[in-house]
């Protein structure tokens, strides 16, 4: 194996653990992780199509382990289709040639997750709302997961407002993030954006995000997940300038 195709694959490898060893210990973060980090040295739709296989396996867990999978199924239905659609509608900012926008704009949602994650303040989403609320927050989700590949925003801000129990609010995110990464896989299959080759390599990356989801479980219990969590915003912030500013610096180059 070349020097630079090991330096790569080592570079992948420790992506994932670090994604899983994130998700493990918050209980969220993989995806935004792992795109932010993998964006940095590869075109962001691979990127996505590398995500998919270790981030299905990893959301279905979680969706499977909670206690009312038909109630939030039910309950969640219109934003599932509202994502679905949303991605449909522009996966072609992240499959075509304006590299340079999706990196800016991934730049931009993971500056500003960060800056909601430390200093946002809480809002509540009424019963009565959300039937209204619902499929406008699933669409907004999917045309952000179309472009940039980060299905967080504004999904969780929005699951964290609808009155879910803590074990309920786990399952409806893993539920939410195993639709919108089906859809983005869909979406990116019909852009030729997803072969053999990287389902393979997407495939692969399944054993480190799982090992690095174990480790973060256990460390869990000795840091408290309050501290983590401030880090791993604080984190965000640092990647979403760190990326605005290598699109900007791009944009100004070919000017």
């Amino acid at each position: 194996m070349p020097p630079d195709t090991l330096s790569l694959t080592l570079y992948i490898g420790a992506v994932f653990l670090l994604s899983g060893l994130v998700k493990g210990v918050v209980g969220m973060g993989f995806p935004t992780v792992a795109i932010a980090l993998l964006g940095l040295v590869l075109p962001l739709a691979g990127a996505a199509a590398l995500l998919i296989v270790p981030s299905l396996v990893t959301n279905v867990w979680q969706m499977l382990a909670g206690p009312a999978l038909r109630v939030l199924a039910r309950r969640m239905a219109t934003m599932m289709v509202g994502v679905a659609v949303g991605i449909s509608l522009t996966i072609g900012v992240l499959t075509g040639a304006s590299s340079g926008l999706a990196q800016a704009a991934l730049g931009a949602i993971l500056l500003g997750y960060g800056v909601h994650g430390l200093w946002g303040r809480g809002f509540v989403v009424s019963v009565a709302m959300q039937p209204r609320w619902s499929p406008l927050v699933g669409l907004v989700t999917g045309l952000i997961a179309g472009a940039t590949g980060v299905f967080a925003i504004p999904a969780v801000p929005y699951l964290n407002a609808i009155g879910l129990t803590r074990d309920e609010l786990i399952q409806a995110l893993g539920l939410s993030f195993t639709v919108s990464t089906a859809a983005l896989a869909l979406a990116l299959a019909a852009s030729n954006q997803y072969s053999l080759a990287t389902a393979t390599g997407s495939l692969l990356a399944v054993l480190p995000a799982v090992a690095g989801m174990y480790a973060g479980q256990r460390l869990r219990q000795k840091i408290p997940p309050a501290t983590f969590r401030r880090w791993f915003f604080f984190g965000l912030i640092l990647l979403g300038l760190s990326m605005l500013a290598k699109a900007l610096h791009s944009a100004w180059g070919s000017v």
